[in-house]
């Protein structure tokens, strides 16, 4: 928000959505607790609406940031975009290797879903997926050496946040 200000017109123009999205937005983030509509009083101008970040609303705003910085380290574009795709992530990086470990760890993602995020991944370069023959066949999921850091700094960038 500190581009605009926080003001209805400029987030408008900065973010190239109609009036009455923005406004919905704003409503949905105001009644989750996300954002304060200022009093005409703390306003800088009575008459033009203006906002602020709750603590909350910092804390997202931080972990936007963080997911932001890991989706350019990556340089796969907006992974974000997509459900499941960095939370999948993070569930590799703290150890999830088999499909029935990181359904558990993202539920209530579907196997289809999950299916489909999986082999996204490995064909971006992303995930290896080896067979382990032992006690029973099965697949292993891992990250892929040049994705380690960048989910490893992501996972660390969230802990602190907590």
């Amino acid at each position: 928000m500190a581009p605009s200000r926080g003001r209805f017109s400029p987030l408008q123009k900065a973010l190239g959505i109609t009036p009455a999205r923005l406004s919905d937005n704003l409503w949905r983030l105001e009644a989750n607790g996300l954002l304060v509509r200022l009093s005409a009083q703390e306003r800088r101008h009575p008459a033009l609406p203006e906002y602020l970040l709750t603590e909350e609303g910092e804390q997202l705003r931080e972990a936007a940031r963080a997911m932001q910085l890991t989706e350019q380290r990556l340089g796969l574009g907006r992974l974000s975009a997509q459900a499941w795709n960095m939370p999948l992530l993070l569930a590799l990086h703290y150890g999830h290797e088999r499909f029935q470990q990181i359904g558990k760890a993202l539920d209530p993602v579907t196997p289809r879903m999950l299916s489909a995020r999986l082999e996204s991944f490995q064909q971006l370069g992303t995930i290896h997926k080896a067979l382990e023959a032992e006690p029973r066949p099965t697949f292993l999921y891992h990250l892929q050496a040049t994705a380690r850091a960048p989910v490893g700094q992501f996972a660390l960038d969230l802990e602190s946040l907590a």
